[in-house]
């Protein structure tokens, strides 16, 4: 008995001594682990603002190892990734987020639209209009209806697009009338019916009376169809709501004037609006004119002098010297060649949003995609 009680009495001080270490053991243990994560993030942030994003990304992700509960690193690491391109960890780490049952309301939205974003941003666009609709009724609604928009766009689904557009003017998140008119005109000009297609333009001009592109459009179609008056009336219409764009409309207007016989009261119209606003359209148009109502007369060029009187112009000079004699007119042909390679350039159309030149005029920039970023001037009168 006595042997026992002190076996007994010498382990309790053992015992107690062994669990006072494991307790204190663990202890230590546990606080390392709880400031390891925030050591991390704040390394991951210092390397963020110093542009070191490899660095950063590894130091998020031992946060996230350390505390894989903590949504914000999620996030942080899923910017990371898809910032630097790499959008399958982007998605693989956005869909984590998504995944747990703990995650607030609002930071599932928020999850929701950086997975969206990851998709858009890979081209994965029938995966992100999936997760873009989930955006519906939440703080992200209008960012999400504008990729929409674009996506729309980009795969020339014009009708989902116009319903899109219309939903974004309803939220008061601007006008958006001239491009729901350009949606109208691109869906007539893929209808087969020519009618049907008619309504759609008449319809464009409209939801948008000041945009040009419709009235032209129908206009040069009833022109086709042979119906010239009713073109005329709409070329008229279009000058009186949009009469910054008559040096697009001179283009249609000049030929369909002489078709209807209303050459002198056209060009008496096209004279007024050069005088107050030069234009080389305009000015090509009222020689045009004059040269039909008189073909003799010579005075129809002088509209090119008194055009270079106004301000310099190698377009108008390249025209006025293509119908003179010059002294030595067997090399008049080797100039009027250089002469025109050399306006070539200046006769395009500029985009005002990127730059991008062509020679026909674009309702939507083929460089960056922008709607009506052309103007109706050429580059040499930009």
């Amino acid at each position: 008995m006595d042997f026992d009680l002190f076996w007994l009495l010498l382990a309790l001080p053992i015992v107690f001594a062994l669990g006072w270490a494991a307790s204190r053991l663990d202890l230590h243990q546990m606080r390392i682990e709880n400031r390891q994560a925030p050591k991390a993030y704040f390394r991951g942030l210092n390397y963020l603002l110093n542009e070191q994003q490899d660095q950063a990304i590894d130091a998020f992700i031992e946060a996230v190892q350390n505390d894989p509960e903590t949504s914000e690193l999620h996030f942080a690491l899923g910017n990371l990734f898809r910032r630097r391109g790499e959008y399958e960890s982007a998605v693989r780490v956005d869909e984590h987020l998504l995944s747990r049952g703990d995650l607030t309301q609002a930071d599932r939205d928020r999850a929701q639209h950086a997975l969206a974003l990851d998709f858009l941003k890979a081209g994965l666009l029938d995966r992100a209009e999936e997760a873009l609709n989930r955006l519906e009724g939440t703080r992200f609604e209008d960012e999400a209806r504008l990729a929409l928009l674009s996506i729309y766009e980009r795969s020339r689904d014009w009708v989902q697009a116009g319903a899109i557009a219309a939903k974004l003017e309803a939220a008061g998140q601007g006008s958006f009338a001239a491009t729901r008119a350009h949606y109208l005109c691109e869906l007539a000009l893929a209808h087969a019916d020519a009618n049907a297609g008619n309504a759609l333009l008449r319809q464009a001009m409209e939801i948008a009376p000041q945009a040009p592109r419709a009235g032209l459009t129908l206009a040069q179609r009833l022109a086709q169809e042979g119906q010239t008056q009713e073109a005329m009336a709409t070329l008229q219409t279009l000058i009186e709501r949009a009469p910054s764009s008559l040096p697009l409309i001179a283009q249609q207007l000049a030929p369909l004037a002489i078709r209807t016989h209303q050459a002198a009261q056209v060009l008496a119209q096209l004279e007024t609006y050069y005088e107050r606003t030069p234009s080389l359209d305009v000015l090509h148009a009222i020689v045009a004119l004059q040269t039909h109502l008189n073909p003799q007369a010579q005075n129809a060029r002088g509209w090119y002098v008194k055009h270079l009187e106004r301000e310099p112009s190698l377009v108008a000079a390249a025209h006025w010297i293509a119908g003179e004699k010059l002294e030595h007119e067997q090399f008049h042909p080797q100039v009027q060649r250089a002469l025109d390679h050399a306006v070539k350039p200046l006769q395009r159309y500029r985009c005002a949003a990127c730059g991008f030149e062509a020679q026909q005029h674009f309702w939507q920039c083929p460089g960056c995609q922008a709607w009506d970023s052309f103007p109706p001037q050429r580059v040499e009168e930009l």
